[in-house]
């Protein structure tokens, strides 16, 4: 498609002309509106044209191929969710000992009771809205520090990069990565799992089968660096175990948190199902809060218009001293944000990406 030929185009302007439409022949207009082309610009013949381009899959009437496997066929043949998901995500199909060790972590991460994501789910619920969006606000709730698959992973490769680079040993790239990061949520070493196996027990899994790998076995070096530093008891936690496992199956740290977020919807959902069926639907206004769940200032008259210089205060400070005297009793204000440490650096970076353009 290009423009109309000159004939063509010299008659539907001179038509326009003869006729005038409302100012468009004013001599105001920085150029002649009927002199102008019809059509389209030309196409740009020395380049391919835009379209949409996927080597992971294609549908047509006949079948639906992902990675260049007929899913049909990979039915027929017994393949299941787990097997797709290696094709999809690496283009293979995996051995066996890595289908039961991906089966392992993503029923070890489908549910794990009233957590963020699926309180969240069942407060979306009560509004009556549908079960695709109470799922889709669960998995929103995989920040920076629950579910930063992303954040630990990108930190595990750039360890391990500079461990090459810089000629360190394991040892010693993880002392570095628990020093720069010690108290970073995403470490995957933490207080949270003392007293439960189920990290250690993934990771014994991993062992068992065959698929430890060189991100397990520097997780475990963090964990030593991370129990010398801190100064309270510490161990590997879900998030160190699950990430370095999914890292060691050949996944991708984002790839790692597509498939474990969405995992995680799949027990969302079942909340948002069980939140309808026991509670039913929430109308706006109908939700009361109880005076006994509040514990702000007791109730208070307003104060008239006429009496407000009385009882209003200023926010104003005219001392480095004052400042700090009303920054710390702010502290105490509930909902003001004062109490929340800043983050200088962007929050949109927390996940660890560094790359710009394809991942």
């Amino acid at each position: 498609m290009g423009y109309l030929d000159k004939n063509r185009t010299d008659a539907l302007n001179r038509e326009k002309r003869e006729r005038g439409i409302g100012n468009l022949d004013s001599p105001k207009n920085p150029f002649d509106y009927y002199e102008r082309e019809y059509g389209t610009v030309p196409q740009d013949e020395s380049r391919a044209p835009f379209r949409w381009v996927s080597e992971v899959s294609y549908k047509n009437v006949h079948r639906i191929v992902a990675r260049g496997y007929d899913t049909t066929e990979l039915m027929e043949e017994g393949y299941g969710v787990i097997e797709v998901l290696f094709v999809d995500y690496q283009a293979r199909i995996p051995t066996v000992e890595e289908e039961k060790m991906l089966n392992y972590v993503m029923i070890m991460t489908l549910e794990d009771g009233l957590s963020s994501p699926a309180a969240i789910s069942r407060i979306v619920a009560r509004s009556k809205t549908f079960l695709t969006q109470a799922c889709g606000a669960a998995i929103m709730a995989f920040g920076h520090a629950y579910g930063a698959y992303s954040a630990f992973g990108n930190r595990m490769d750039g360890y391990l990069k500079k461990m090459e680079e810089e000629d360190l040993s394991l040892e010693e790239a993880a002392r570095q990565l628990v020093a720069d990061n010690l108290h970073d949520e995403a470490l995957g070493v933490s207080n949270l799992m003392l007293k439960d196996p189920a990290a250690q027990r993934m990771v014994a899994r991993a062992e068992k089968l065959g698929v430890a790998g060189k991100y397990i076995e520097f997780q475990k070096e963090v964990v030593k660096a991370a129990q010398k530093a801190s100064e309270e008891p510490v161990d590997l936690d879900m998030l160190g175990a699950t990430a370095a496992v999914m890292l060691d199956l050949g996944f991708t740290p984002e790839a790692t948190w597509s498939i474990l977020a969405v995992t995680r919807s799949f027990g969302t959902g079942a909340h948002y199902i069980e939140e309808v069926e026991r509670d039913g639907f929430l109308r706006l206004g109908e939700q009361l809060s109880p005076k006994e769940d509040y514990d702000g200032p007791e109730d208070r008259p307003v104060p008239p218009l006429k009496d407000r210089e009385q009882f209003a205060r200023s926010a104003v400070c005219k001392s480095p001293a004052e400042w700090k005297e009303r920054f710390e009793r702010m502290k105490e204000v509930r909902g003001s944000g004062f109490s929340i440490v800043e983050e200088i650096e962007d929050p949109s970076k927390k996940s660890g990406t560094k790359k710009v353009g394809r991942l």
